[in-house]
């Protein structure tokens, strides 16, 4: 007789990949301790965030910072192996909320729009070599921008074509930034009592985008002109109507009286005026 021996079946474990996305890190720190390399850069990094924030007006739909973090993975968290830009701006996005940093997970995945390093002997090698390639590969910023505050002739830009090209300089030396509209090009001047060639922005008409103060000064001088023109009118004004009733009084008026009454102001000639207009009743 054969005996039938029954084999249990072998179960067969399969391990599931976990498609959730990792949780991304909540202990991120926003300040370093380590200060910009000099106060020429940070007034040349405040000129850049002031001056776009003066030249966007009342516009809310971008962010732009400067010496801030930006965390775009895990691993780089972990390796503390990234330190911000020291200029970048972002379009379309809430330009109202408040950031240490910015955090790209936090943001919808947007990265930077326009970046611009301030580079020192001691970053450029670094501003031109992995940095240029983590904007380029990595957050694939479509403009970005190198300039030494000590050094006026070092200005650089790429666009991204793809892969990053390198941009031509216009005649003046200005690079043209497609993603913000604007000229980035030197000027030279005083800023908060240095006097430097400073990385500035332009118009598309080649007008300088002035800082908050520049433009109150504008404003301030134009109000000033405007006033000027307005008193001129009533100066004329008055000095024609003084000169209708001396006319009347006399008859003729002597031809060098004309060029006497040029000096008085608005008011002394509105009391000739009246003087002799009330002098000219009585008779």
């Amino acid at each position: 007789m054969v005996t039938q021996t029954k084999i249990a079946p072998t179960k067969t474990t399969v391990t599931i990949p976990d498609s959730r996305p990792p949780i991304p890190p909540t202990d991120l720190i926003f300040d370093d301790g380590e200060p910009l390399e000099s106060n020429r850069h940070r007034i040349a990094m405040n000129v850049l965030i002031r001056s776009l924030q003066e030249g966007f007006g009342e516009r809310e739909d971008y962010f732009a910072g400067g010496n801030m973090f930006i965390y775009y993975s895990s691993e780089q968290v972990r390796n503390k192996e990234f330190r911000g830009p020291d200029f970048f701006a972002v379009l379309n996005v809430d330009g109202k909320t408040d950031r240490q940093g910015w955090v790209v997970w936090e943001e919808n995945g947007r990265y930077p729009d326009v970046i611009v390093e301030l580079m020192s002997p001691s970053t450029a090698r670094i501003d031109k070599g992995i940095k240029k390639d983590i904007y380029e590969q990595v957050f694939r910023t479509p403009d970005y921008y190198i300039f030494d505050p000590f050094a006026p002739d070092s200005l650089q830009g790429w666009h991204l074509n793809g892969q990053y090209q390198e941009l031509t300089k216009n005649e003046r030396g200005w690079l043209w930034c497609e993603s913000l509209g604007l000229w980035l090009g030197t000027w030279s001047g005083e800023i908060q009592r240095e006097t430097a060639v400073w990385l500035r922005f332009y118009d598309g008409d080649g007008k300088l985008v002035p800082l908050p103060e520049e433009a109150a000064e504008q404003r301030a001088e134009a109000a000033e002109r405007e006033l000027k023109v307005a008193q001129q009118g009533l100066q004329q004004g008055a000095k024609r109507q003084l000169l209708r009733i001396l006319n009347l009084r006399f008859g003729e008026v002597p031809s060098n009286l004309e060029t006497s009454l040029q000096g008085l102001s608005v008011q002394q000639l509105e009391e000739l005026a009246g003087a002799a207009g009330a002098e000219r009743h009585n008779l």
